[in-house]
């Protein structure tokens, strides 16, 4: 087995464990998911949610640790 086969595994296993702890510690967010951005649809049968703000604000900041931690 090559080496770098290991390594890709042990970085998927950190990124699982970081997006695992993330869900975790979501619920206790209160402002996740709740921006003025945010949209929110409520008919008689359905209900739609679609965080707009709220992606975009999470988008930002993986984008800021990715470009942190590949320099």
């Amino acid at each position: 087995m090559p080496p770098e086969l290991g390594k890709t595994f042990l970085i998927l296993g950190c990124v699982f464990a970081l997006i695992g702890l993330a869900l975790m510690a979501a619920p206790h967010i209160p402002w996740l998911g709740r921006l003025p951005g945010d949209l929110h649809y409520r008919g008689k049968n359905i209900h739609v949610y679609f965080p707009i703000a709220t992606c975009i604000i999470l988008s930002i900041l993986l984008t800021i640790l990715l470009s942190i931690f590949r320099h």
